[in-house]
């Protein structure tokens, strides 16, 4: 059976790394979205897009580690977080970081246009508040990165703050607005909000908590299963730990909740769309 977890971070110098991945596959899993953390993590400065730049490579190069060394199949997204836009902003100032970030973003188009990576993100707004023109500026980044996801036909995978229904519905304004296509907008930590999220052109990928699936598969199987495993020693487990999709896809498909076909509709059948991958 493929179950893939859709939202999985790893980090060699603060986390468990490999260890992680193979407690992945150790409770049932099998195939890796493993996205960018961020160029601080990373040991790289965050001060300006070659940072960045060196950031999403290393994190290419982690993901090969991940394919070579352990039974997972692992795919590279890879991106600016927008607390790291926040961060630069509030430090050099917004058009500096602005700049500085959208050139970055267009070296990870680079990355998904040549096979290293499969998406952009997380990229975003920051899910704490902030002054109104660093809000701003952050959806403007967001809009950029969508419409080089367009650009390059891959997908995009937002961080933002917590949503509801109207949050929805303003980001597929967004979504119409560039045009990308709707099934590679990847809403990264979403509510099971599967209805809403389907109608107006957003993926949603879905913290796997017992009844936040139990709730999204009431209203279909279009979503994707995430930990967002965080992977740093000092917050074990956080957001969730590296076992958990697995083990909640085959306790709900034990327990009658979940069905075969959902299951490779979640695992399979999403992600290849979402991405244009084979599993």
């Amino acid at each position: 059976m493929i179950i893939l977890d859709n939202h999985f971070h790893v980090d060699p110098i603060n986390g468990l790394f490999l260890e992680a991945v193979k407690q992945f596959h150790r409770a049932g899993g099998t195939h890796l979205v493993v996205v960018y953390k961020s160029a601080h993590d990373y040991g790289f400065g965050g001060m300006k897009g070659e940072d960045f730049m060196r950031a999403m490579d290393f994190h290419v190069e982690l993901v090969e580690i991940i394919n070579k060394e352990t039974p997972v199949k692992a795919y590279a997204v890879v991106g600016v977080h927008p607390a790291e836009f926040d961060y630069l902003a509030r430090a050099r100032g917004i058009e500096y970081a602005k700049r500085e970030v959208m050139k970055a973003l267009e070296h990870a188009q680079r990355l998904c246009l040549d096979g290293k990576a499969i998406g952009i993100g997380e990229v975003g707004r920051p899910h704490y508040p902030v002054p109104e023109e660093i809000w701003e500026a952050s959806i403007e980044i967001m809009k950029y990165a969508m419409a080089l996801a367009k650009e390059a036909d891959c997908a995009v995978q937002l961080h933002t703050e917590s949503f509801d229904e109207e949050k929805f519905r303003e980001l597929g304004r967004y979504v119409r607005e560039v045009g990308i296509k709707p099934y590679r907008v990847v809403k990264h930590f979403s509510p099971p909000l599967v209805k809403v999220a389907e109608e107006v052109g957003i993926f949603p990928s879905i913290i796997a908590s017992r009844k936040n699936i139990e709730e999204a598969i009431k209203q279909g199987t279009r979503f994707l299963m995430e930990t967002d495993y965080i992977d740093d020693k000092r917050r074990p487990g956080a957001v969730l730990g590296p076992k958990t999709v697995p083990r909640r896809t085959k306790e709900l498909l034990q327990k009658g909740i979940l069905t075969e076909d959902d299951v490779y509709r979640i695992h399979v059948e999403n992600p290849e769309k979402v991405y244009g991958i084979e599993l």
